[in-house]
């Protein structure tokens, strides 16, 4: 099943299960990361156990990703769609019946393999189903609900957690598995893989390496680090300069907020032409540098400027990076193009508190954000310098390579 640029847009209804597995990934996997600590009980014994089961997670994804979406592309996305929210349901439950350590640690790792499954599938589904003119509203509208999952994950699994405890939150996440899972199978239609010319391990290293798939990866690698950092630095800068929880808090929800609302938006800009995917990514890349510059302001001045322009880069980047994907990559890679760019990300995911971390130990968390700033100052920097060479929109049009 191919799409042509011409094509209509796939129904509502066969969309909604996709944003809604993007909603699931994201929930899961906040809402369970910022409650482990807290309310775990006799699971989490130590920051270093805490750290492990964070890992994991991530870990699972890093290394499965890449795999899943290869296979999506032989088998087709759609079974493993299904088959990766089955598992996360699976998984969920375990911990929620057994409530164990040991059944905890199993849980993290099959939810993280789950996910690693799912996500890019969802991805390339949104890819084929809807044609090249219409990636970026698609994509925007995927981005947004996952971004909604990453806001609610925390607030709305600490309320599950007081509650019932972990437990409860484990057994929401199994039935949310399971609904989307149904829903999905009822109105997600089947989509053949396409035939593909074989490809040898250095055809995947070249077309990994091109500038079509490096430069709008590297976009949402650094923009998953500015999150990533946003969410985890701000509120330690908030403290720092006396602020409370509740001032802090409200500060991570403006960035996630924030990007959510400019997703669709610049979906759509991409689609009716005002945008192109180069100079969105390139400006994109501009306001989060700008944010992370604003966020070593004092005070909540620099916690509110750092998060709302850090929302709004991320929110650029998102759609854009994903339709640039998959404008260049040819239908039947879809699934490991994504699965790949996935791994890009969860690269910065991991990097971008690194970096912040290492430089603030050695001088101040003002330089550590500072040093991220210029990171991504100078690929806006290098993305500016290409668009003027670059032409418009599409696997030649992005602005990004063939």
């Amino acid at each position: 099943m191919t799409r042509s640029a011409s094509a209509p847009a796939a129904p509502a209804g066969q969309m909604w299960p996709l944003y809604a597995a993007g909603f699931t990934t994201a929930f899961g996997a906040h809402g369970i990361a910022a409650n482990l600590g807290a309310a775990s009980g006799h699971a989490v014994r130590s920051l270093l156990v805490l750290g492990g089961l964070l890992a994991l997670y991530d870990g699972a994804e890093v290394l499965l990703k890449p795999v899943f979406g290869g296979l999506a592309d032989r088998v087709g996305a759609r079974p493993v769609l299904l088959g990766g929210l089955m598992a996360s349901a699976l998984a969920s439950a375990l911990y929620a019946v057994a409530d164990s350590p040991g059944w905890l640690w199993a849980a993290r790792l099959g939810q993280g393999a789950a996910a690693s499954a799912f996500s890019p599938s969802a991805s390339a589904l949104v890819a084929r189903l809807n044609p090249a003119a219409k990636h970026g509203r698609a994509f925007g509208s995927y981005g947004f609900y996952k971004s909604i999952g990453y806001t609610l994950g925390p607030l709305l699994g600490g309320v599950l957690v007081w509650a019932g405890g972990m437990r409860l939150l484990f057994t929401v996440l199994a039935v949310l598995g399971v609904t989307v899972a149904g829903w999905a199978a009822l109105a997600v239609p089947v989509v053949a893989p396409l035939p593909r010319s074989r490809q040898t391990v250095a055809d995947l290293a070249r077309r990994l390496a091109d500038t079509g798939f490096l430069a709008p990866t590297a976009a949402l690698a650094g923009a998953t680090a500015a999150l990533s950092v946003g969410v985890g630095f701000l509120p330690v800068s908030g403290r720092a300069a006396g602020l409370g929880a509740p001032a802090t808090g409200a500060a991570v929800s403006v960035l996630a907020a924030c990007a959510a609302v400019v997703q669709p938006r610049a979906g759509r800009a991409l689609d009716q032409r005002r945008l192109t995917a180069c100079s969105g990514l390139a400006a994109g890349l501009a306001v989060t540098a700008a944010g992370l510059t604003g966020a070593t302001l004092p005070g909540l001045t620099g916690v509110l400027v750092g998060a709302a322009l850090i929302g709004v880069g991320v929110g650029l980047i998102t759609p854009l990076g994903f339709a640039a994907l998959a404008a260049s990559t040819a239908p039947a890679r879809l699934g490991q193009t994504m699965g790949a760019a996935e791994l890009g990300r969860e690269l910065g995911d991991a990097g971008g508190p690194l970096l912040v971390a290492t430089v603030a130990s050695l001088t101040t968390l003002a330089f550590g954000f500072a040093a991220l700033a210029a990171l991504l100052a100078a690929g806006a920097a290098l993305a500016f310098a290409r668009r003027g060479r670059a032409p418009g929109r599409g696997s030649t049009e992005s602005g990004l390579g063939a």
